[in-house]
């Protein structure tokens, strides 16, 4: 039997439901339960501040209902322009700035129920949108963080800016809803159609990547579809094609588990929009409706099996996929400071705390980039490790970029420790209604001890992937963490050890629900361990497989080449 959110788009028209009706109602902040599951397929959802649900409800008050609204940026890229509009609309309409998530765009927190329709119009004349960032369709699609490295890189996010828009709902609801479009009457409605989704969309989310190799920053195995660009002599030939990744799972509940995606095949980039369709259309028909926990493509995967469904896959696409081609990955994070693009202008990584830009008294991000943006030719970009690179900017124009990047305390060329350059945390509490710990405010507290740990061991240089998630979904991906903490309760988390720095092999449990004071005791001595023990070059989680401490678990071999 279809679960009830399947209902629940069955009788939304193509995702109306009673959206428009609810914002309008003054008597209560949120809107509907049934309406707020359809509200995400238009890039928002309700939460409420869970720091005050106690206190309110003494008081006998409705929780403290707000929005989160998401954009859909394709590879991250924003015009300077956008970056004001955008910093406008988080200093006009929300709480705490801009934040920048794992999937390269922005979410703005805190939004009230009547200003999220003049936020969400905002973004639109901004020349963005906020359609298919959440819901069950196709999202973001993501893709390497420098896309003017080569004339190649810019043409795999040119192929991940066309698969985002070719891929996105076609429903005139949004337009409706949010931007006073016209409204679908008598035939008109009766004919509107999702040719590529149907009336009830996928059975779950559904993610791509673009990676270009060595550089895995996307994260390329973590997502449903993952396209690996095949550059030779300069030129991009095509992708590898890796289907079937995902991060969720749920404690306790062993039939929900990480996956990698399986490698299966090359495919040319005149065939992309061919086989992506051919795929999101398997998962439409093939995907689990009734259980939403195994609703993901890899949960479609693992129970038809990667033949059958690889099979299904060229059969709706009309053609074979060839034999995937060679590849290296050798590096999963950002590289900070300035770097020489192909065409003689540069970039500048910066490195943001938790993605979370504010103004306070550590640095003063929002003033900063907005002095940045009113004077940058080029473009802004948002990486999947929640940094941000000033992009295509001459070199003259280097020295007047740095001066406003010190004088707002925004990092430039600190110097910072090994595991702090590669540091993700999700968003948890107080605003997210899954979160069963902390993870966004918990990271300034864990990282200089962390710090001390590693100082101590002289490994303070050392970079190590860390990973903190507020519940086990895994947002923040934190199953490819050399260290990662998944939230059980306030205070206490799984420790999970011993993924690879190029995001290519998952890691395991080594301590269930632990303090922080067990977790912290156990990676002091393994730290001690890694320093004595280690090889030349031997990154922290191969040592753990290496020297016994975990299992070593060899990586499959439809992963890697």
């Amino acid at each position: 039997m279809p679960s009830h959110l399947e209902h629940i788009k069955t009788a939304s028209r193509f995702l109306r439901g009673s959206i428009a009706e609810g914002l309008a109602d003054p008597v209560t902040g949120a809107i509907s339960e049934d309406d707020d599951k359809l509200l995400k397929f238009h890039g928002s959802y309700q939460q409420d501040d869970r720091d005050l649900r106690e206190e309110r409800r003494k008081q006998k008050l409705e929780p403290a209902y707000a929005f989160m609204v998401r954009a859909r940026l394709p590879g991250g890229v924003m015009t300077p322009a956008q970056w004001l509009a955008f910093d406008r609309i988080a200093s006009d309409y929300a709480s705490s700035g801009l934040r920048i998530t794992t999937r390269q765009t922005f979410q703005w927190h805190g939004i009230v129920k009547h200003n999220l329709k003049p936020t969400i119009a905002a973004i639109d004349a901004a020349l963005a949108s906020t359609i298919a960032a959440c819901g069950d369709v196709n999202r973001n699609v993501v893709c390497n963080t420098n896309p003017v490295q080569s004339q190649a890189h810019a043409e795999a996010y040119a192929w991940a800016a066309r698969l985002s828009e070719h891929l996105k709902p076609k429903t005139r609801a949004y337009h409706e809803i949010w931007l006073d479009g016209e409204k679908l009457v008598g035939e008109a409605a009766e004919a509107e159609n999702e040719p590529l989704y149907g009336a009830t969309y996928l059975p779950r989310k559904f993610k791509i990547g673009v990676a270009i190799p060595p550089l895995n920053d996307v994260d390329v195995f973590a997502q449903d579809l993952g396209l690996i660009a095949i550059l030779e002599r300069g030129e991009l030939v095509g992708f590898n094609v890796a289907i079937g990744g995902g991060m969720g799972a749920t404690h306790g509940d062993p039939t929900t588990y990480p996956r990698l995606a399986s490698v299966i095949g090359f495919v040319a980039p005149g065939d992309l929009l061919a086989l992506s369709e051919a795929i999101i259309a398997v998962q439409r028909d093939w995907g689990n409706r009734e259980e939403r926990k195994h609703a993901r493509f890899k949960y479609t995967i693992d129970t038809h099996g990667l033949a059958a469904v690889k099979a299904e896959i060229e059969k709706r696409a009309g053609f074979a996929l060839e034999t995937e081609r060679p590849v290296h990955f050798d590096h999963n994070g950002d590289r900070y400071g300035w770097i020489e693009g192909h065409d003689g202008r540069w970039h500048l990584t910066l490195q943001v705390e938790s993605g979370r830009l504010v103004d306070n008294e550590e640095a003063r991000w929002l003033s900063g980039m907005r002095e940045i943006a009113r004077v940058h030719g080029g473009d802004i970009r948002l990486t999947c490790n929640q940094n941000l690179i000033i992009a295509n900017v001459a070199g003259d124009d280097r020295a007047g970029i740095d001066t406003i990047v010190a004088a707002h305390g925004m990092g430039g060329y600190r110097r910072y420790s090994g595991i702090r350059r590669h540091a993700i945390a999700c968003v948890a509490l107080p605003t997210c209604g899954l979160a069963m710990a902390e993870s966004e405010r918990y990271l300034p507290q864990l990282l200089p001890r962390l710090e001390s740990l590693l100082d101590s061991h002289g490994l303070l240089d050392e970079p190590i992937l860390l990973r903190l998630s507020g519940c086990p979904n895994g947002c923040s991906r934190p199953y490819l963490g050399e260290i990662a903490l998944v939230g059980r309760a306030i205070g206490r988390y799984d420790l999970r050890l011993g993924a690879d720095f190029s995001g290519q092999r998952l890691n395991q449990t080594y301590r269930e629900n632990v303090d922080e004071a067990t977790l912290l005791e156990a990676l002091d001595a393994l730290f001690a361990s890694y320093a004595a023990d280690r090889a030349p070059g031997e990154h922290f989680g191969d040592f753990l497989l290496r020297s016994g401490v975990l299992k070593n678990r060899k990586i499959p071999a439809e992963v890697v080449a």
